[in-house]
């Protein structure tokens, strides 16, 4: 009944695929983390992904939505479930390796599982346009909602919207039938 509601209210995407290509498939691949590596989304992809945009100046919306990510993966270690949590960065002029580093570090965001992502500006508008993340620049600040993706082990859209959906995440992964549906899909 939850996977249910989850799917009449739009918080789960009904279709998951594009021409046939697995979402994480779709976005820009180029990307380094916050040790200066190369890395592709497509890297990803095997494992369950939440991923959000943040900029590391922030002062409102990304501490809290870095907080809730933390509650989520508290929330997924208890239940024996995992995650990759992939954090790209809003400003490339300003977030880049090095800051996403100090970053990290200042907030504890140490676990491997935790990947800070600088693209180039046409990388960083491709993937926001594509996945619904709007944003702009505004003096110093980047103005922006909460949001995050949440893509399956197959590549493809979950869940998406604001913070508050991000507690579904756990009774999705458990929940079977929505994983095998979505396998059939990808096809």
């Amino acid at each position: 009944m939850l996977l249910l509601c989850m799917l009449s209210s739009g918080l789960v995407a009904p279709t998951v695929l594009s021409g046939g290509v697995p979402l994480l498939e779709q976005l820009p691949q180029h990307w380094r983390d916050d040790q200066g590596r190369d890395t592709s989304i497509a890297d990803f992809r095997g494992r369950w992904v939440v991923l959000t945009m943040a900029y590391t100046s922030c002062r409102l919306i990304c501490p809290t939505t870095m907080a809730r990510l933390q509650r989520l993966q508290r929330d997924l270690d208890s239940r024996g479930q995992s995650a990759e949590f992939v954090v790209v960065g809003f400003d490339p002029a300003t977030d880049d390796p090095q800051a996403w580093l100090q970053y990290r570090r200042s907030r504890g965001l140490l676990r491997s599982n935790w990947h800070f992502l600088t693209g180039t500006p046409a990388s960083t508008a491709t993937l926001a346009g594509l996945l619904g993340f709007q944003f702009w620049k505004y003096d110093e600040h980047v103005m922006h909602d909460p949001r995050f993706v949440v893509v399956d082990e197959h590549g493809a859209l979950a869940l998406q919207g604001g913070t508050q959906p991000l507690e579904l995440l756990p009774a999705l992964i458990d929940n079977p039938k929505f994983a095998d549906r979505q396998s059939a899909r990808s096809e």
